[in-house]
């Protein structure tokens, strides 16, 4: 029984790559936590640490790793560097010669995922872990194949048997270098959670492949969230044993209690009180404490200089030209994706600068080759002007864990339904996104694909699904075509969504709401659902990788039907409740970064479309995509899934058809309108 670990690091490429000057110094510093002896504990004969290798000494290296090895013996494999990937999508590890011909890669000159795999496959290690610290590094477990080849004892230096594979990013995202750091930001927090042994999340003495990784993750996610670390394992290569932590260390047990009481970068009066109390009783100096708190602080603050960075440099942009040339759009595009910011991150300072702009700017702002108009209306149902609203976003890691929670801002307009009824119309920015899921989304379908780009123009979307008492008050007025039924809800409440709506009642509620406002309402279009939905996400769900019971309204339990098991659970995020009814719009107190509440759950929403098997033909502009003739009985489009569904069917880009004249107490809606938009 050993450890062996082979460390690559390329910081330097050929003409066409970026230096990276972290990466040779990632695979050191990993190396000294990896050897210290009550860490890693890995003998110093048997890591082999490659600077910029040449890829045949890459794949000898490999080779030797994998090969010749015991049943018991742990094996990692750490990369750090460029990931490319080459014109079929296929993975590859950069070397010191790893070269580009117009823009492609030369595959002779990189590793390929491929041959990674083999070696390990052809190993007998059965404990194996797998560290990619680049971009596109999700893509790795794509066709990676479970090895097993009979029991082994579990050793208890080394935990379970199986694979890990902890990844920087997902398969279509970039990895960062950070700056005022000598590391990357991923690799940073991986040496981190060893050498503070602050990845012992359960306190046991031991760091494990998924404490560590989630450390790691959830640090990343804080100071750079537009990488998305990944973790896969197999078998139980969750439970592989990296590292040793000290349990009764002083520094750690501040450390997780300075964790433990911070506040969006702050501490209260009495957290504050309680951390001195703490800091006496271990007997740690003030020195040593404030700087324990200022490295768990530290992702905080650096997301909020990023985003300040951010707004700054957006409103320089502005003051220089307004209406935004396409090149400076794309160049606030790569600054963003530069910082590592999201696009649900940026959106609300967006919002405040740019919208405000869009609504009132002097002509001397506006470029004289293009007369706009706002996109925003000046009244509504009496009411003048815009107001603005905050609200909470937040974002949970692949087990469901909240890794970050902000104050966003949107803007909105109120409409008048009489008797002291209302609705609240948010500002939906335009954009671009990609409508449907990638093949590698779980319990993806056929119909969500091709991906395909569409651009979306500004609208109003309604904050809330609409409620009883809205219908209520809109079921009252003059009839357009059809009579609806004024309290046809199943489960009683003026504040819960209306529900037991055919699409057909949906249409007749936009009529007669449009007839009274003088100004057209309609369900959305599909891909503007979608749009909102995912508000510049493109995980399954705009929360994250997964979603809980705690979030949104949904079926958390496993249910077995005819043989098919349910989840209640998606990916690895866990089971919860069954609420078994409607719950009150917007009762989670959490929206999307766009400020808009209970797009996953609750009850499905009908959207303007006619149903199609796929997305073959389907526009790109954003509009419904309707069947050309008069038939009111083709299959129409639900969105969001239903307090009665299980989790996949809440994701952003999940849907199904239903026949115009059905309802059930599961079916809603909500209505958007735009200036744009003619009767």
């Amino acid at each position: 029984m050993a450890k062996f670990a082979l460390l690559v690091g390329v910081s330097e490429y050929e003409p066409g790559l970026t230096p990276l000057p972290s990466a040779s110094r990632d695979v050191e510093a990993l190396k000294q936590v990896l050897i210290h002896p009550e860490m890693g504990g890995f003998a110093a004969a048997d890591v082999t640490v490659l600077t910029n290798p040449q890829r045949q000494m890459m794949e000898t290296a490999i080779y030797k790793l994998f090969a010749n090895r015991q049943k018991n013996d742990l094996v990692l494999f750490y990369f750090s560097g460029h990931g490319v990937k080459d014109e079929n999508r296929n993975l590859f590890l950069s070397s010191g010669e790893t070269s580009l011909e117009h823009g492609r890669l030369v595959t002779p000159t990189a590793v390929a995922a491929r041959f990674l795999h083999d070696s390990m496959n052809g190993s007998k290690s059965e404990r194996q872990v797998i560290i990619l610290d680049c971009c596109f590094s999700g893509a790795f477990p794509d066709g990676l194949a479970a090895k097993d080849d009979g029991s082994v004892d579990i050793q208890a230096q080394l935990g379970s048997k199986g694979r890990a594979i902890l990844t920087s990013s997902t398969s279509t995202q970039y990895s960062f270098e950070q700056e005022g750091s000598d590391l990357s930001i991923y690799t940073r927090y991986l040496v981190e959670g060893i050498e503070k042994g602050t990845a012992d999340q359960d306190e046991d003495g031991w760091i494990s492949a998924d404490e560590l990784h989630n450390y790691a993750s959830s640090k990343v996610l804080e100071a750079a969230p537009a990488m998305t670390p990944q973790f896969y394992p197999v078998k139980e290569g969750y439970r592989i044993r990296l590292a040793k932590a000290p349990v009764d260390d002083p520094k750690l047990k501040y450390r997780k209690e300075v964790k433990r009481l911070e506040n969006q970068g702050r501490f209260s009066i009495p957290a504050r009180r309680l951390l001195n109390s703490q800091r006496t009783q271990l007997q740690l100096s003030l020195e040593v404490a404030e700087a324990i708190e200022a490295e768990v602080l530290q992702p905080y603050r650096e997301f909020q200089r990023k985003l300040q960075e951010y707004e700054e440099t957006l409103q320089e942009c502005v003051k220089a030209e307004y209406p935004l040339s396409e090149r400076t759009l794309n160049d606030l595009q790569d600054y963003q994706q530069h910082l590592g910011l999201r696009n649900e991150d940026i959106a609300p300072i967006e919002a405040k600068i740019i919208a405000p702009l869009a609504a009132t700017s002097p002509p001397a702002l506006i470029s004289k080759k293009e007369e706009r108009t706002s996109p925003f209306p000046r009244r509504e149902g009496g009411l003048e002007g815009l107001g603005q609203f905050e609200f909470d976003v937040v974002t949970v890691n692949s087990e469901g864990e909240e890794t970050n929670r902000r104050r966003g801002q949107a803007e909105y307009f109120t409409a008048d339904l009489g008797n002291g009824i209302t609705l609240d119309m948010v500002s939906i920015p335009g954009g671009e996104f990609l409508m449907g899921s990638p093949k590698s989304e779980l319990e993806r379908r056929d119909d969500e694909e091709p991906q395909h780009k569409v651009t979306i123009q500004p609208f109003f979307m309604g904050k809330f699904q609409v409620t009883q008492a809205q219908w209520q008050a809109v079921a009252a007025l003059p009839k357009i075509n059809y009579d609806l039924e004024p309290d046809p809800s199943n489960f009683k409440g003026v504040n819960r969504p209306v529900e037991q709506l055919s699409w057909l009642d949906a249409v007749e509620f936009c009529g007669r709401l449009s007839q009274k406002l003088g100004r057209e309402y309609c369900l959305p279009s599909e891909a503007e659902w979608e749009y909102a939905c995912r508000a510049g996400t493109t995980t399954p769900f705009h929360f994250g990788e997964t979603i809980t019971t705690d979030l949104a309204n949904y079926d958390g339990t496993d249910f077995e039907h005819e043989g098919t098991v349910y989840l209640g659970s998606y990916d690895r995020g866990p089971k919860g409740i069954y609420r078994k009814e409607t719950t009150d719009v917007g009762s989670f107190s959490v929206a999307n970064a766009f400020g808009i509440y209970d797009m996953h759950g609750n009850v499905w929403e009908w959207c303007l479309d006619h149903w199609h098997d796929n997305y073959q033909g389907a526009p790109n502009d954003g509009k419904a995509r309707l069947i050309d003739n008069d038939n009111d009985n083709h299959v129409r489009l639900l969105r969001g899934g239903s307090w009665v569904g299980h989790p996949r069917n809440c994701r952003s880009a999940y849907r199904i058809g239903c026949a115009p004249v059905n309802r059930d107490f599961n079916l809603g809606f909500r209505v958007v309108c735009s200036p744009a938009r003619t009767p």
